[in-house]
């Protein structure tokens, strides 16, 4: 009897180190039996992952190095001044007393792209802005200085003055296909910084009505409002373009967003910073889609192109021999398909620099001499 209690004893000694073991060194083990002995289900829990490790197909690295460099944006609008009359009696008589209204805020994204400090992104997020407020991905809060404004694109160029700032990495928008990889990044809604993911989804995207030079890129990640302004970027983080617009008939993301070339904001960044404004080609036509009704007008057997409605007097087509009727082909030796991109061709010709222009006249090919002006500015209306 006593030999068989030693025995006993021995054999609970070793249960309880081997327990003991198990606890210390496998705690996954004891738990995952323990819980399913308790609740009566038998689960298998996937093996913890090691820390810092990224799970395959991820986009979280390129998340991580552009995510710092996008900004939210805050605007406060002017209040409008009061009525002169506001305290005469009759007035108030007439038309009541009228409260002033509260400034109305707003909402978007930028991005920084420069160690000086330098943020693009869109007009239409700053227009008529009298504080400009960015906030940065590490909750530092500063007031932003509006150095030039772009509305033919839609751009503008911030500047903030604060140390150690995240600066995105600029890519190839040029290089951009149908069906790449996309991430969109900004502030929807103003719930905080956010991540979607799609592809790009076309390119060249123009005559949509939003702006005077379009070349968009398309894309099915999610843009909502507030995302304006904000980073579309590749699987590696470089910034491609800025989102600007989508297409939506409930004001929310339908799959449809647009984004403008990175290339486009370079140019529109330089010549604001360089010059204070974007200079662009100017030759003085008014061109029109080339339909069948006006093809058969012209007596003309091509079916791309662009026709020549009108000339102004005295500007650099006329003087190049430039005619209403003229079907233009090329543009520096760049074909032409629409009035889109016939827009875009000339804007990028340098101003007093002369360009050739392949025009087709009474079913004859005629090469023109043409010396590009520079734009007018745009009217800005107050």
């Amino acid at each position: 009897m006593k030999r068989q209690w030693l025995l006993f004893s021995q054999v609970v000694t070793v249960l309880v180190a081997i327990w003991f073991v198990l606890v210390t060194l496998k705690p996954e083990w004891v738990n995952s039996r323990s819980s399913a002995v308790t609740s009566g289900v038998t689960l298998i829990e996937a093996a913890p992952n090691a820390s810092g490790t990224t799970m395959p197909g991820s986009y979280s690295p390129a998340a991580k190095l552009a995510s710092p460099a996008v900004v939210s944006i805050a605007t406060t609008q002017a209040i409008a001044p009061a009525h002169p009359l506001q305290n005469d009696p009759w007035f108030r008589f007439f038309y009541g007393d009228r409260e002033d209204e509260p400034p109305q805020q707003g909402l978007g994204s930028g991005v920084i792209v420069s160690p000086e400090g330098y943020i693009l992104t869109n007009n239409h997020v700053i227009e008529g802005a009298a504080e400009i407020q960015v906030t940065l991905s590490d909750s530092r809060r500063t007031t932003a200085q509006l150095i030039g404004a772009d509305p033919d694109t839609d751009l503008a160029i911030l500047r903030i003055k604060l140390d150690r700032l995240p600066v995105i990495t600029l890519g190839n928008s040029d290089t951009a296909q149908v069906g790449d990889r996309v991430l969109a990044i900004g502030n929807p809604f103003g719930v905080g910084q956010t991540v979607t993911s799609g592809i790009v989804s076309a390119l060249g995207r123009n005559q949509l009505g939003i702006n005077t030079f379009e070349n968009f890129i398309q894309t099915d990640a999610a843009i909502n409002p507030g995302n304006s302004g904000g980073a579309l970027v590749d699987v590696n983080g470089n910034l491609i373009g800025i989102n600007t617009a989508i297409y939506s008939r409930s004001g929310g993301n339908m799959g449809i967003g647009f984004a403008i070339p990175v290339s486009t904001a370079r140019q529109v960044l330089e010549g604001i910073v360089r010059d204070g404004q974007v200079v662009r080609g100017w030759v003085g036509i008014e061109p029109m889609e080339l339909t069948a009704e006006l093809a058969e007008t012209f007596g003309l057997k091509q079916t791309e192109g662009v026709i020549v409605t009108g000339v102004l007097q005295s500007g650099p087509a006329a003087n190049a021999g430039l005619r209403p009727g003229d079907l233009l082909l090329k543009v520096a030796g760049q074909p032409v398909k629409n009035v889109g991109e016939l827009l875009t061709q000339i804007a990028a010709l340098t101003p007093g620099k002369p360009a050739k222009l392949e025009v087709v006249r009474r079913n004859q090919t005629v090469t023109l001499d043409v010396t590009p002006a520079q734009r007018p500015k745009p009217k800005i209306q107050k």
